[in-house]
């Protein structure tokens, strides 16, 4: 077999040769950079590149470590994080024009945590407007690997599309409503959505407070795993993180799976979703059982009744996170997120207490299912990526299907953690994505049944031909 190339190398291999100095932080980064300089130009993952910070940042950590003090697996190893975090001193955009010069005076918690453990930050990057939907006219839409005709996934799109071009080692995305799983599904990478306040939100610009996380998006799951722990744990700037200690992720990952329930609604894993995706997961779930875990049956409620009132809450809390520019500033925002906000503006009180009142609901049922087990696996969402038109992709703004998040939005309403993870390909050649979904708290479970399933499947050596 042929040596992985450089930039298609997990965190988990470059860290060794980086600890044991067969590798330089400063090649390995300037190698990363040749490589976004290259590609990027069709791709339009990056923001915003931050080429001589990122150098300097990287003959810092090699002088460290040949000085014998090494930090850990993400010393200098370069990443990237969506254009929603806050760096000192960089334009953090979110996609929204209207933040166009918006210069942050302070770094958000994820990248002083990303910045301690010595990783090395290459840039910003895109995404949609707001973290929404749809793209600002003004901004770049990433290009998906695969094929640049196919949706990259929404929101997260250039942490997605970055990660799997092997334009960083790992990259931090958002998901308020799907938005690390589809771009991770869509990009076929490995995406895993943290316990709701298990990462700190502060420094991160807000769509919808009570539903928004942040997590990492990577080639393996072990990596993954690496970089949860890296940005994860209390913070006294966000009450809202939870001050439960994050374990050693790495710690029992290549365990077997005895003894670990998952759960298994075929219904609604399956049916009125493609079929190959279908094919796909019930496959995984063989896989799983094969490995040792005790495949449950579940059955979850219809959720597409909870799902539809999705966007009222969204949009809603998407208007007070806008406040300073939304509505004065209205005429500045493209034609998707401004009838996104339109829309938010009109919700009642009465309207946002029912909607909150059927997310509660859809908790409860969950809390239910999961009493008797441990992980649920399901599709990350219900299609292979779609082809989209620039028409779509900047608006105007469209209701959805509830369908199209039947298997995302119920985990930012409950805030569980999830793990999105490749689960082979298309007969198109696009990826298909397997999702776990556990109880709060539960990553490194999450992390040991996904790495068991990745082990044993050959998906994780596919590559997009950039």
């Amino acid at each position: 077999m042929c040596e992985t190339p450089l930039h298609f190398k997990s965190i988990t291999e470059i860290a060794e040769e980086i600890a044991s100095k067969q590798l330089s932080p400063v090649d390995v980064t300037a190698a990363m950079l040749q490589r976004i300089e290259q590609l990027d130009g069709q791709l339009k993952s990056y923001a915003t590149v931050m080429a001589d910070t990122a150098m300097a940042a990287a003959q810092a950590a090699e002088r460290e470590i040949n000085a014998g003090t090494y930090r850990g697996p993400l010393h200098g190893i370069p990443i990237a994080v969506k254009d929603l975090c806050f760096t000192k001193g960089v334009r953090t955009m979110g996609g929204v024009a209207v933040l166009a010069e918006h210069v942050p005076a302070f770094d958000g918690t994820v990248i002083t945590k990303l910045a301690s453990a010595g990783a090395i930050l290459l840039g910003k990057l895109n995404l949609t407007e707001g973290a929404m939907g749809g793209y600002n006219p003004h901004f770049d839409i990433p290009k998906n690997p695969w094929n640049p005709d196919v949706w990259t996934g929404s929101s997260s799109s250039g942490s997605g599309v970055a990660t799997a071009a092997g334009l960083c080692f790992g990259s931090l995305g958002s998901d308020t409503g799907g938005s690390i799983r589809f771009p991770s599904a869509a990009c076929g990478v490995v995406g895993l959505k943290p316990t709701w306040g298990r990462v700190s939100r502060y420094g991160v610009l807000a769509l919808a407070e009570s539903m928004d996380h942040v997590g990492p998006m990577t080639r393996s799951v072990a990596d993954a795993a690496i970089m949860l722990e890296a940005i994860a744990g209390s913070d006294p700037n966000d009450p809202t993180s939870l001050p439960d200690p994050m374990p050693n992720m790495l710690e029992g990952i290549g365990q077997d799976l005895q003894g670990v329930r998952i759960g298994f609604d075929e219904h609604y894993a399956t049916h009125d979703i493609d079929t190959e995706l279908a094919d796909a997961v019930r496959a995984g779930v063989k896989v799983l059982a094969d490995e040792g875990a005790e495949i449950v049956e579940v059955e979850l409620p219809d959720v597409d009744e909870y799902v539809s009132v999705w966007p009222m809450l969204c949009a809603a809390e998407a208007v007070a996170a806008h406040a300073a520019t939304y509505p004065s500033q209205r005429d500045a925002y493209g034609p998707w997120f401004q009838g996104w906000l339109d829309m938010g503006a009109k919700v009642s009180g009465a309207g946002y207490a029912k909607a909150n009142n059927l997310r509660a609901t859809c908790t409860g049922h969950l809390r239910r299912v999961f009493a008797e087990i441990d992980v649920l696996v399901c599709p990350s969402m219900s299609a292979p990526p779609h082809v989209v038109t620039l028409e779509i992709l900047y608006g105007p703004y469209e209701p959805r299907n509830p369908k199209f998040q039947r298997f995302t939005v119920p985990f930012n309403y409950n805030g569980a953690p999830t793990l999105s993870v490749p689960c082979g390909m298309n007969s198109e050649g696009l990826p298909l994505s397997i999702q776990f979904v556990g109880k709060h708290l539960t990553e490194p479970l999450l992390c040991r049944v996904g790495h068991a399933y990745e082990s044993a499947m050959p998906w994780q050596d596919l590559h997009p031909d950039v």
